[in-house]
């Protein structure tokens, strides 16, 4: 009896090579790898052509075009497949070894096909900088989930948090000065978010409030949000109030038979609206970082401004700081006029020379958004659906510095006065660190060179426990000598942190506990409400316990013993990013936001706390903050 076997279509990929010489033996040794075999009903295909002998490119599903930037050939070839509608890529790296830079774009392309994935998704994704492992690992926490955070107690003074005494700061201020020009230092300040939630109840206000219905006090009490109440009572004392009214003023039609009240309403209707208007000032969709917060004498000045003002007060070394803004780049301009209104004045002031950069979140770090049955989400063109990774994108940033210790601070926090108090707290860290650091950095060296015995060894350890808070392994006794020097290596050869506390005082936000790992071992981390299960009785107690509060003062060492740039990624925990859910078209959507900054990002690091005084710490998180002593000027 004969039996019919039907063999099902097999998708076969035609990739063309276009290299500089010898492009058609590469084909043939591409055609052999085990990508090109069949699997799953798909092939992969690879023909090959010289650059220079192609005047009319044959179709093909994708090109690939690899030679030098400035290979004029190259580049007319790669915009005749654009105006044939051939999808491509023009690869300018790697055309030394194309062999080897081809079968890299091959694999990545093998892996999203057995992701489900097209050739359009692949282009989109490379087009991105995204590596597919990344794609691959967005997956699978959308499938399995984020575990919460496992607390094991409050990090408190004594216990994981270090007091400092006021003259024990100036003392290692001091050390810190005696030690500055020997490195390269750089601040770092976040400051691509919009000012939106800070003018929130303003925005309520201007969508509400109909001034025909009702008086303001009015509307107060019909929202019953006293926010506005405060705004309208301080209106005189904000560094804007100037430049706001001499606008809005020109805009009230007043009635003479109006009484004293219904001007002040429109007066102040007028003032709001000006401010928020987009043909006007447009304050809520600008960044923080270039509205005015503070004013002196006869000026008002920006959150750019103070900050430049702190960098050369305590992050300056022969006679120079450096600066480092991370912006949203439609916000370029705005910043470079803020630093441009500031720059000069802070020189002369101080006699140090002021440099500055500015970067943006890399489309590499934004992450894949599914649907509720984590499919890939697609757009209205079919497209998949990226979003921002959140603050913990800057770890990128952060890595991709060329400094010897970074100062890291919000925009948002600055003050009108206690620059002294500000900068000798700043430089306490950062002599913590740099003491913490040679010792370190000796004990690897004297490891390395084998110039140590066990007795030093166990110093070694007696240092880590009390002045790294490390967790030692309960078997470290029982390892071999040479475990015991890989144990202590892999413990300290890693990037450090020094991290100011501040008491909590209600504020909402991160803190500082011992954090249990998978393994058992406990850590010093900054750790989120959001990543824990408040609906356990256990840990929401323990959370609730926290004595202090993350301002997010930081001073990190980027560089380890031998003088060489820590691969800041390798320190990253993945398992502590979020899943948020939106909507987007009509439909919900989740998304993956990576580990913060400050917290998983950093979940590497060697850690320490440092309590530093609450005066160091002075966010705006709304408008009205700015009518607090620490932005107003001095009585």
């Amino acid at each position: 009896m004969e039996e019919n076997f039907t063999r099902q279509k097999v998708d076969t990929f035609t990739l063309t090579v276009y290299a500089e010489t010898n492009s058609k033996p590469i084909a043939a040794r591409l055609n052999e790898e085990p990508f090109s075999q069949e699997k799953d009903n798909r092939k992969i295909h690879f023909k090959a052509k010289d650059i220079a002998t192609v005047s009319n490119p044959k179709s093909s599903d994708l090109a690939i075009v690899i030679a030098p930037e400035e290979n004029r050939t190259a580049n007319e070839l790669a915009d005749k497949l654009r105006q044939n509608r051939n999808l491509r890529i023009r690869v300018t790296d790697g055309y030394d070894n194309v062999f080897a830079k081809v079968s890299e774009i091959a694999t990545e392309f093998e892996r999203a096909l057995q992701l489900g994935l097209t050739l359009n998704d692949y282009l989109q994704i490379y087009r991105k900088g995204i590596p597919m492992d990344k794609i691959e690992n967005h997956v699978k926490i959308f499938t399995d989930g984020i575990a919460k955070i496992n607390l094991d107690r409050p990090a408190v003074i004594g216990d994981g948090i270090t007091l400092l005494q006021k003259e024990e700061a100036a003392n290692l201020a001091t050390y810190f000065d005696s030690k500055a020009d020997n490195y390269k230092l750089k601040k770092f300040v976040p400051a691509s978010g919009a000012a939106t939630r800070m003018f929130k109840f303003l925005h309520d206000f201007i969508a509400n409030y109909d001034p025909k219905k009702e008086t303001i006090n009015g509307y107060v009490n019909r929202v019953k949000d006293n926010s506005l109440q405060v705004f309208l009572l301080g209106l005189e004392r904000f560094p804007f109030y100037k430049e706001i009214i001499a606008v809005s003023d020109e805009k009230i039609q007043c009635h003479e038979k109006d009484n004293e009240n219904v001007r002040e309403d429109e007066r102040n209707y007028s003032f709001i609206k000006t401010m928020m208007d987009p043909e006007h000032f447009d304050y809520a969709n600008k960044p923080k970082g270039i509205l005015p917060f503070h004013c002196y004498d006869n000026y008002s000045v920006t959150p750019v401004h103070e900050h430049l003002k702190e960098a050369v007060a305590y992050a300056a070394s022969n006679g120079q700081t450096h600066v480092h803004f991370t912006i949203s780049e439609d916000h370029l301009n705005g910043f470079l006029d803020a630093i441009n209104d500031a720059r000069k004045r802070v020189e002369e002031e101080s006699g140090i020379k002021i440099h500055f950069n500015f970067t943006y979140q890399h489309p590499e770090t934004d992450t894949l958004a599914v649907d509720m049955n984590n499919n890939p989400f697609r757009d209205e063109k079919g497209k998949i659906l990226f979003r921002p990774g959140g603050h913990g994108a800057l770890i990128e940033n952060l890595n991709r510095l060329d400094a010897d210790i970074v100062f890291i601070k919000n925009i948002d926090n600055v003050r009108h006065t206690k620059m002294e108090t500000i900068a000798t707290y700043k430089k306490a860290l950062a002599g913590i660190l740099i003491k913490l650091q040679e010792k370190v950095f000796n004990y690897l060296n004297d490891i390395e060179s084998g110039n140590i015995n066990e007795a030093e060894l166990d110093e070694i350890i007696k240092f880590a426990e009390q002045e790294l808070s490390q967790d030692i392994s309960p078997d470290f006794d029982k390892f071999t000598l040479q475990n015991k020097y890989i144990y202590v290596m892999e413990m300290l050869d890693r990037p450090i942190r020094i991290c100011g506390m501040v008491k909590n005082e209600g504020e909402p936000g991160g803190g500082p506990f011992w954090v249990k790992g998978k393994r058992g071992r406990l850590s010093l981390q900054i750790v989120e409400s959001s990543q824990i299960d408040l609906d356990n009785k256990i840990q929401s107690h323990i959370f609730s316990q926290s004595t202090h509060f993350n301002p997010v003062d930081l001073v990190c060492g980027l560089k380890n013993y031998k003088g060489e740039k820590f691969d800041l990624r390798e320190y990253v925990d993945d398992n502590t990013g979020f899943i948020v859910q939106k909507n987007r078209m009509g439909k919900d959507v989740k998304s993956y936001e990576l580990p913060g900054l400050w917290n998983g990002a950093m979940a590497g690091w060697t850690t320490v706390f440092v309590e530093v005084p609450l005066k160091t710490f002075n966010p705006v998180k709304t408008v009205n903050d700015l009518l607090k002593p620490a932005h107003q000027v001095p009585a």
